[in-house]
């Protein structure tokens, strides 16, 4: 488990893997407040973020496959084929909206 320092607000200062002079308190490895000294929510908030992105990435991969005839749509488990056909019926009303999506914004249907 490791040990930490802090600052007189209370405020972690210092992480070490063993006792020393300093840092004399012992946390659990789960600690919130070594999560936040070292950044931890925000790196799981930059992952939330991306993978909103990366869903797009992946829709529109999928949509390429589809049209190259490399996979079927059928081919995917019934539960991917109703969510990507609600994703693919939600971004045509998009489209049906013509100006109101921004210019970058691309939408791609197969």
């Amino acid at each position: 488990m490791p040990y930490v320092s802090r600052d007189p607000d209370g405020r972690i200062t210092h992480i070490s893997a063993n006792q020393t002079e300093t840092a004399t308190e012992e946390l659990k490895p789960d600690d919130p407040s070594l999560s936040q000294f070292l950044g931890a929510d925000e790196v799981q908030n930059q992952l939330i973020a991306s993978d909103l992105g990366l869903i797009r990435v992946l829709e529109d991969l999928i949509a390429v496959l589809i049209d190259k005839r490399i996979i079927m749509l059928t081919d995917l488990p019934k539960a991917a084929q109703r969510k990507l056909a609600r994703r693919y019926e939600l971004r045509s009303k998009l489209t049906d909206l013509g100006g109101i999506v921004t210019e970058s914004e691309e939408i791609i249907l197969p």
